[in-house]
């Protein structure tokens, strides 16, 4: 299996990949955002240090118990990262992490592989502008649009679905003209489901390889980690992501979107180890 993404090209199977969260916001739920770009980079750099295969740059925090930011006010916070990105020396890949159109054509225009998307496609409109700039699409599972509590939804199967959700969101996306090898597909863990909806995804999540396409963990200090664990505090749930990313290797996921990137890369290095 290939993974295209602008001038990149990754082929699976290889050892997992780690996604380094970097938020430029300060009202991240896990409490590790930054304020200022210079600041971001600097961060930036230590999870590059630390093991990370991919950048994951958000500007705007998920959480909806705060109001949103302007689509100018994220264009220019994450414009302002890529311009000092571009300068590194030697980088991973970067990820765009927003859900609005125009925020994404403005950032992608100056730099970034993968779109991840968490706005769940309410229309073609993002996979057009992969399309259009060569970026890999990352497709997340939700339900109704970002920022907007979604903790009354309930399925009768949330496994058949997020099946269904990807079959669609798949099709519209090749309708676009994204070729399918620049296509990943995220679980969405949290977002529109309750605690055993997230444990019977963890619990099943190889169903998705029928779709060839690479799967996204994100496992990160999630809620449901701290509804099984009893832990109030997002920041003490790294050994709880540590079993997730357990669980995720066996099930076959090959990205692992976390906030401890020396946690995480050591965890995938050693059960890797030992599994082969």
């Amino acid at each position: 299996m290939q993974l295209s993404a602008r001038q990149t090209s990754i082929h699976f199977p290889r050892p997992a990949m780690i996604m380094g969260i970097l938020n430029l916001s300060v009202d991240s739920f896990s409490g590790d955002g930054v304020a200022d770009i210079e600041t971001a980079i600097a961060r930036s750099e230590v999870l590059i240090k630390d093991g990370a295969d991919i950048i994951d740059l958000g500007a705007e925090s998920a959480r909806t118990n705060r109001e949103p930011i302007s689509e100018q006010e994220e264009i220019d916070r994450l414009c302002g990262f890529i311009e000092l990105w571009n300068k590194l020396p030697s980088r991973p890949l970067l990820s765009i992490n927003t859900w609005r159109p125009k925020v994404a054509a403005a950032s992608l225009a100056l730099g970034g592989e993968i779109l991840n998307d968490i706005g769940a496609l309410p229309d073609d409109q993002n996979a057009r502008i992969c399309a259009q700039t060569g970026a890999a699409l990352l497709i997340m599972h939700s339900i109704g649009v970002p920022k907007v509590p979604h903790t009354h939804v309930q399925y009768e199967n949330v496994l058949a679905a997020m099946e269904s959700f990807f079959e669609e969101k798949i099709a519209m996306s090749l309708a676009a003209g994204l070729p399918h090898e620049r296509l990943i597909l995220d679980p969405g863990i949290d977002f529109a489901k309750q605690r055993d909806d997230n444990l019977a995804i963890y619990a099943n999540l190889s169903r998705l390889h029928r779709f060839g396409r690479p799967i996204l963990l994100p496992v990160s200090r999630k809620t449901v980690i701290g509804e099984v664990l009893g832990i109030a505090n997002a920041a003490d749930r790294d050994a709880g992501t540590v079993a997730c990313i357990a669980e995720g290797l066996l099930q076959g996921a090959q990205i692992f979107r976390v906030h401890n990137v020396k946690a995480a890369s050591q965890t995938v290095r050693t059960l890797c180890r030992l599994l082969n």
